[in-house]
């Protein structure tokens, strides 16, 4: 199993908070779309011996391309790879993008998931993150959505300055109403050399409180569980059946390839990523250059991810598989470490897979960092 990443390097506006790899000048959106084109046909030999199951296409925002464009690289895709019989294909949108006839259109397209970025129902919380939608363009997209998608992600995102547990609430039950299976939910991360970092340096906007997010991190929990939720992934919520393939398949480690500037790629043995830079990105895949900066992974940086991905997972980190994959000295360096958090209660084992309690959730990635084997 296997998936391809498609990077659409372009957005309206800038949101505040983001550190993406965009552009707001479409000028070059045509050139750029031969060129992911031509990058899926250079690199097909990289999935000569395996089965692509999802399309994902990322950004950026995909929702600014044309149901021609897109028909058209999922077209390439399926002249170039062996794609499953069917696959998982998600688009990444925004509100603003959902007109009523554009989502007629994509139901009727081979795009299968939607994935909306709501972040969230208030327009105060908009403003500040200098969305491109405002909250009523969110619920009428919803609302036409759900009536021609069955397979819908939205994203919220919590501890935002200056909002309260109430209206955390509120965001989380506007959500639910809509009855979309699956919720994916971060919290505001201040980004170095974002606008966000710099309006809180300058102090125009209040930084982000660690506690708040902390407390609405627990509200989301509750909430989505007690509504069927099943909490798969640190950020991610689903109804049964609806995990995100293409999300599960990165975090158990299996192979994919990302198309476009700035989109990465892991093979199981290398990462490698293209250059962030549409301009150069397009003139080298014009002249046939793949321009990708590629890392060798030592076992122990194989080993660090497995624990990373693993911990933030409702299947935790197999004992077994890490004696399997990287042997017995892994295995009992992983569980002397993890000790301190288990008599802590923010970790535990359970059936030979080392997992995080509801305590230790928010804490995960730190708590990973803690366990990883230095080089």
């Amino acid at each position: 199993m296997s998936g391809i990443y498609i990077h659409i390097p372009f957005c309206k506006q800038a949101c505040y908070y983001c550190d993406f790899h965009f552009s707001t000048s479409f000028k070059k959106k045509d050139q750029l779309i031969s060129a992911l084109a031509k990058e899926l046909q250079l690199r097909k030999d990289e999935f000569k011996n395996t089965t692509v199951e999802t399309i994902y296409f990322g950004g950026g925002t995909p929702s600014l391309l044309s149901i021609e464009e897109l028909q058209f690289l999922i077209d390439t895709v399926h002249e170039n790879y062996s794609v499953a019989t069917s696959p998982e294909i998600t688009l990444e949108a925004n509100p603003d993008d959902l007109f009523e006839e554009k989502i007629i259109e994509l139901s009727q397209s081979p795009i299968n998931r939607l994935s909306i970025g709501i972040q969230s129902f208030y327009e105060k919380d908009l403003k500040l993150m200098n969305r491109a939608h405002n909250s009523e363009e969110a619920k009428k997209c919803l609302k036409i959505a759900t009536q021609y998608f069955d397979n819908i992600s939205l994203d919220l995102i919590y501890g935002i300055p200056n909002s309260t547990s109430q209206e955390w609430l509120n965001n989380i039950e506007t959500a639910l109403s809509f009855g979309v299976p699956h919720i994916s939910s971060y919290a505001l991360t201040v980004e170095p050399k974002t606008a966000l970092a710099n309006f809180i340096d300058k102090g125009i906007i209040d930084d982000v409180d660690d506690e708040v997010a902390h407390q609405q991190f627990h509200q989301l929990i509750e909430q989505l569980e007690e509504a069927g939720f099943e909490h798969y992934e640190l950020s991610n919520f689903a109804k049964p059946g609806y995990y995100s393939k293409n999300n599960s398949a990165y975090w158990l480690g299996k192979p994919y390839i990302g198309i476009g500037p700035s989109a990465h790629s892991f093979n199981g043995d290398q990462r490698a990523w293209n250059v962030k830079n549409n301009s150069i990105y397009i003139k080298k895949i014009e002249e046939n250059v793949l321009l990708l900066e590629i890392e060798t992974l030592t076992k122990n940086d194989k080993y660090n991810e497995f624990v990373m991905t693993g911990l933030r997972t409702i299947w935790g980190v197999s004992l077994s598989k890490i004696e399997d994959k990287f042997g017995l000295h892994y295995k009992n360096f992983l569980i002397k470490e993890a000790q301190f958090y288990i008599n802590e209660q923010l970790l535990y084992i359970e059936k030979d897979s080392l997992k995080a309690t509801k305590k230790g959730k928010f804490l995960t990635d730190g708590i990973a960092s803690e366990l990883f084997m230095l080089n």
